[in-house]
């Protein structure tokens, strides 16, 4: 169980995640597309997700 907890504490945040993704891009057009979707909610959890 401690396994469990030491593991969800490693996740990065949604933060970090959306700045590597738009670390990623290959182009100032992919990356202004890459902006669009962050800010649309491409990462973001629906209120669904548990």
């Amino acid at each position: 169980m401690f396994k469990i907890l030491k593991s969800l504490r490693n996740l990065p945040s949604r933060a970090e995640v959306e700045l590597d993704y738009l670390n990623a891009s290959v182009s100032l057009f992919d990356l202004e597309r890459r902006q669009r979707e962050v800010e649309n909610g491409l990462f973001r959890r629906s209120s669904f997700d548990y």
